[in-house]
């Protein structure tokens, strides 16, 4: 009988801990697509500015069409991979989801910026383009808050975690 009571506690205890490690592995999925992004950011970025001094609008508009295409890429990868089943999955997988169409946003307002055919439109592009990129750090903060929700729901601690 005994036995049969320490057998059953593995089993539970196991299974507990391989969705604890679902979870985990799940949110370092996230941050793995996230940290892949950042070369092509940094010099999407770096070229636009160069750009923008240059009034290359049509490198501009491609630019951040690359981008669109790049970061729609893991919108896609999130979206076609189910979220575990774990406390705060699907809550944050669509936090996930919603911090990569954040992040395609900017790069369709550079698009756009760089499509425009006049002054007038450009500067209207510009001011969507100023409006999304000042939901930055509100964008942040949300994936930010997701995520721990998630981990503190299913026993892991974040790396870089002040908790």
């Amino acid at each position: 009988m005994l036995n049969k009571i320490i057998i059953t506690a593995f089993v539970i205890v196991s299974i507990a801990s391989c969705k604890g490690k679902d979870a985990f592995n799940y949110s370092q999925d996230f941050v793995k697509k996230e940290k892949s992004l950042i070369p092509a950011i940094t010099e999407t970025e770096q070229n636009v500015k160069r750009y923008m001094d240059k009034e290359q609008y049509d490198s501009i508009a491609i630019a951040g069409e690359k981008m669109e295409v790049l970061v729609n890429s893991k919108i896609k990868e999130v979206r076609d991979e189910p979220a575990p089943s774990v406390k705060e999955g699907e809550n944050f997988k669509e936090a996930c989801v919603r911090y990569f169409e954040f992040i395609k946003s900017m790069y369709t307002g550079y698009k756009n910026y760089g499509k425009a055919t006049t002054k007038e439109q450009r500067s209207a592009e510009m001011e969507k383009l100023l409006e999304i990129t000042s939901k930055k750090k509100d964008a942040i903060n949300a994936i930010q808050q997701a995520q721990q929700k998630y981990a503190d729901a299913n026993g892991f601690r974040l790396e870089n975690s002040k908790n």
